[in-house]
C-alpha cells in the first residue's frame, strides 16, 4: 500500500529558515513566511524535511489513492524558491501571465527571489489555490 511521504511534522518553521545557507535565500523566506501566513490565515507548519505549507485538505483520486496536502506553500531551496500552489486550475495560468520572472513545473512554481515577482500576483495566487482545493475538496 502507498505510504504518503511528505506529511506535517512537528519540525520549526523558523529553526528550518535560519538554517537556509543562502543569506538572501533565508530574507526571502521569511518573506514569504509573512506574506502566505497574511494572505492565508493559517499557521505555517512544516511538510517533511522542506515544505513550509499552510492549511491543509484531503484529497481522494478516482484511482483510490488518497493523502493529506498543504493548501499551499514554499520551499527555499538551493536552486531556487519552489512555489506550491493547486494544479489543475485554469486561473492559475492566467495569474502566472503577470507574475514575473519564473518557471513552472506540474506542481512548482519556481522563482530565483521576490524582487523577480509582483507580490499582489503571488497574493491572488495563493488565494485562488486555496479556494480551487477548497471546492474541490470540501471537507
Amino acid at each position: 500500500m502507498y505510504e504518503q511521504k511528505t506529511k506535517e511534522t512537528d519540525n520549526s518553521v523558523i529553526e528550518f529558515i535560519d538554517n537556509v545557507d543562502n543569506l538572501k535565500k533565508r530574507e526571502d523566506a521569511y518573506k514569504l513566511l509573512d506574506i502566505f501566513t497574511e494572505t492565508t490565515g493559517y499557521p505555517a507548519k512544516m511538510w517533511g524535511p522542506s515544505i513550509i505549507g499552510f492549511g491543509s485538505y484531503h484529497y481522494r483520486y478516482e484511482s483510490g489513492h488518497e493523502g493529506v496536502a498543504p493548501l499551499v506553500g514554499f520551499s527555499p531551496r538551493k536552486a531556487k524558491i519552489s512555489l506550491y500552489f493547486a494544479t489543475g486550475d485554469t486561473e492559475r495560468e492566467v495569474l502566472l501571465q503577470n507574475f514575473g520572472k519564473h518557471t513552472s513545473g506540474k506542481a512548482c512554481v519556481y522563482i530565483n527571489k521576490i524582487a523577480d515577482i509582483d507580490v499582489d500576483v503571488l497574493k491572488a495566487l495563493i488565494i485562488q489555490s486555496a479556494r480551487f482545493l477548497n471546492e474541490a475538496y470540501p471537507n
